[in-house]
């Protein structure tokens, strides 16, 4: 089967979250099952792209209303990556920097959607599915199926993939000009709440939608920002298939970004040898558990709890508990993380921005992983924590809620809560600090978290169990 994957993001081209961790591990997993799986997204003028060799396939215009818009697609030369790599640039609108938060960026995907379509329709490609992840591709279904600029493509299936429905991409009716014509009876399909909404959009139109868990699929119809009732309405529509990671590059015996490398038989000694890298890069007590936070800073990650839990943690445990932040986001949350920094110097460190490389070694390095989000669609960080033998500190929701299971119980490995609360938080690092000082069994979580399995491989292959489906009813 031929699948054509369409994001704004994807790992190590250009990355702000989880979406581009995703769509760069998936397609190549599905390769190696058999797939011809491929990734088209946006050009960005970004290290990966300078770096890299790309040939021009395709060359047209398209129209974003009255705007005539010139577009190449761009194809790595080498599929060094483990599939094809299609990049949509469009001169002065799709050839910038940043992936995100233009005054534009409505247009700019708009146009990344229609130059996609153009380029498959006008150079006589038939994709037996085309899979749309998040609302930057979620007009593509409507466009298919109801534009007639595509009726040579309007059988084919439309996996859409939501990886956060807070976000919808959201715009007014004004900008309805910017589409091509379509039949007019459906264009109710492209509404919510007075707007234009391509996740709404998506839901509705695609063959079949799928959430990054099974949780976060029940959670939707109770917590979307809006479109609760619409997910209530399509539920028997979508499918909940838990995110993979890459575990090639994942992998702490092979990891170059970690101090020392380690298996799950040494894992004591190598996650020593990290943590002792990261206390000195960052001036922390070596013989205290080391509780570390990877993410954005918002309201959605909880890290608003942050600041709250730690400093009444460090002062129920005064030198008994270390707190690492690596993260960036919300100016005030900073701020008071980095007002902690300075009255528990000891105890406590920020690095505000995001760093690739540290965030490999603060997994290695660290003994607890917090995650106290209040909507957490998959995580893929407590999945890396897993991988290198660092227990998660996790709020029960999502895919959290899917994949780590408390220690108290029958088999577990992590630690979870319910509330997202500073009370909830600070007793689940109190709970991890009495772990701390079990070494045996902190010694046997560690190994049992580093036997899981949390590849893409079994993902992958729920995934092509559900293309399969859907092709076989298409007539």
């Amino acid at each position: 089967m031929r699948i054509f994957h369409l994001s704004a993001e994807c790992y190590p081209v250009a990355k702000v979250g989880g979406l581009a961790d995703v769509v760069g591990a998936l397609p190549k997993y599905q390769n190696l099952l058999g797939l011809n799986a491929a990734v088209v997204m946006p050009y960005y003028d970004r290290k990966f792209v300078q770096e890299n060799e790309f040939d021009i396939v395709f060359k047209s215009a398209t129209l974003l209303g009255t705007r005539r818009l010139y577009f190449e697609i761009l194809k790595e030369k080498t599929d060094k990556l483990g599939f094809e790599l299609f990049l949509v640039k469009i001169p002065g609108l799709i050839d910038r920097e940043n992936i995100y938060s233009y005054p534009d960026e409505t247009e700019q995907f708009i146009a990344f959607q229609l130059a996609f379509l153009d380029w498959i329709s006008y150079s006589g490609q038939s994709p037996d599915i085309i899979h749309c992840h998040d609302h930057h591709s979620g007009l593509v279904p409507f466009l298919l199926y109801h534009s007639k600029l595509y009726t040579r493509l309007n059988k084919t299936p439309t996996v859409f993939t939501i990886h956060n429905g807070q976000y919808h991409g959201a715009f007014g009716w004004e900008k309805f000009s910017y589409l091509p014509e379509a039949d007019n009876t459906k264009t109710g399909l492209l509404d919510w709440s007075g707007g234009i909404n391509p996740l709404a959009s998506a839901v509705k139109c695609s063959t079949t939608y799928t959430t990054v868990s099974p949780s976060y699929l029940d959670e939707l119809s109770i917590n979307s920002n809006g479109l609760e009732y619409l997910f209530y309405l399509e539920r028997a529509k979508g499918r909940g298939i838990i995110n993979g990671i890459d575990t090639e590059v994942w992998n702490p015996a092979t990891d170059p970004m970690i101090a020392e490398k380690y298996t799950a038989v040494k894992v004591a000694a190598g996650k020593q040898k990290n943590k002792e890298a990261l206390c000195k890069r960052f001036t922390l007590s070596l013989e205290q558990p080391l509780i570390s936070f990877i993410g954005r800073l918002v309201l959605e990650k909880g890290a608003d709890l942050l600041a709250g839990s730690i400093e009444k943690s460090i002062i129920d445990h005064p030198g008994g508990v270390n707190f690492l932040i690596l993260g960036t986001g919300d100016a005030v949350i900073e701020k008071e993380l980095e007002r902690l920094k300075d009255l528990y110097a000891a105890q406590c460190n920020i690095y505000i921005g995001y760093n690739e490389e540290l965030a490999h070694m603060v997994y290695a390095g660290s003994d607890f992983l917090l995650m106290p989000s209040r909507v957490e669609p998959c995580g893929l960080n407590q999945l890396y924590s897993l991988r290198y033998g660092t227990v998660p500190v996790v709020r029960s929701t999502g895919g959290l809620k899917d994949t780590v299971i408390d220690f108290g119980e029958t088999g577990g490995y992590g630690i979870r809560f319910e509330q997202d609360t500073i009370a909830d938080t600070c007793y689940s690092v109190d709970r991890a600090i009495v772990l701390y000082n079990n070494t045996k069994l902190l010694q046997q979580l560690r190994k049992r978290m580093m036997a899981l399995d949390f590849s893409w491989d079994t993902s992958a292959k729920q995934y092509i169990e559900l293309y399969k489906s859907i092709k076989s009813t298409i007539i």
